[in-house]
């Protein structure tokens, strides 16, 4: 039985936002109370469009900002409590794998340098054994040996995202979370990077927190799937489950929008009305409202909680009259 190692709890993220001058600031709810569990050796996958308060879940899980409210507890500490001594101690079991890894990376610094960094900085071994550790990884990786003394700009897009990768298990991290890692990537690239995480999961029974807006993408290396939107998770669950009967109108739309091969498993397409509203003015009651096909008055007042339903979490007023 795989151990937990992340545990968040309403975990929520406000941001004070300058409208111009001479206008009160405005609060801005990027993340509004999320809960979760991740076990070691398996794949969280959160979806949502854009703007729902995905790269800000990133950024909380990876250390860089701290949480405005909620707990999110590593290895027993919860982050928001914890000392510079401890975060720092914790910021080495988390890595991340960034959607752009030609950004990610120094255009100045040869790969085999910015593979041995994360053990320079964090570990007390020699040159010889770094350098050593840094060859093995990028064999593991499927680099060449010769890649060692490149630069960044040599590489494809392909290649750099597979040295992200590498980079970010040098310190064999317990957690990686991956924002949209292969949405720069051809198609035909994506598999192979896709193929590569599963593996080194494998290996080094790494959790990940998998972040993306595709649900294609993500439907061949996660265990459990979120659905967030405008802050908040919609549907919660294991991907079978969820994957096998959407019962939220925004994951039921997302996964229509899945392109398939196999005509059985096409499903008939839910066009979203209208745009994702603006997080500094949310809707009152459900935040999806204005754009459901099945919104009562109910729903423009009351806020839907998550609750379990057909073996998930869904937070929808009438789940059960919409999947009857």
């Amino acid at each position: 039985m795989s151990h937990t190692v992340m545990q968040a709890r309403d975990l929520t993220r406000h941001y004070e936002v300058s409208q111009g001058f001479l206008k009160p600031k405005a609060m801005v709810k990027a993340l509004n109370g999320v809960s979760f569990e991740l076990k070691a050796g398996k794949t969280l996958a959160v979806v949502g469009e854009s703007g729902c308060g995905k790269s800000t879940l990133a950024r909380q899980l990876t250390l860089i900002e701290a949480p405005t409210a909620g707990s999110l507890v590593l290895e027993g500490v919860d982050i928001a409590k914890a000392s510079k001594a401890e975060l720092k101690a914790l910021r080495s079991k988390v890595q991340m794998v960034f959607q752009n890894p030609y950004a990610s990376l120094n255009p100045r610094q040869k790969i085999g340098d910015q593979l041995g960094e994360p053990l320079l900085i964090n570990t007390n071994l020699s040159a010889k054994e770094r350098e050593e550790k840094v060859r093995a990884m990028m064999k593991r990786v499927g680099l060449r040996p010769e890649h060692y003394y490149r630069y960044p700009h040599m590489f494809s897009g392909g290649q750099r995202q597979r040295i992200a990768i590498a980079r970010a298990m040098m310190l064999q991290p317990q957690i990686v979370v991956a924002d949209e890692p292969t949405s720069a990537l051809d198609v035909s690239i994506q598999a192979q990077v896709l193929n590569l995480f599963m593996d080194l999961q494998d290996e080094f029974n790494t959790a990940y927190v998998f972040i993306s807006h595709n649900l294609a993408v993500v439907e061949h290396v996660a265990d459990d799937l979120m659905v967030m939107y405008l802050g908040r998770a919609v549907e919660v669950g294991t991907k079978e489950v969820i994957y096998d009967k959407p019962l939220h109108p925004y994951t039921q739309a997302l996964l229509s929008a899945t392109p398939s091969i196999h005509e059985e498993d096409r499903r008939v397409k839910i066009k979203i009305q209208g745009e994702l509203p603006s997080p500094l003015n949310p809707p009152t009651g459900c935040a999806f409202h204005k754009r459901c096909p099945y919104a009562s008055a109910q729903c423009s007042q009351d806020v839907p909680q998550l609750r379990t339903l057909l073996g998930r979490e869904v937070a929808c007023h009438h789940a059960e009259t919409i999947n009857a």
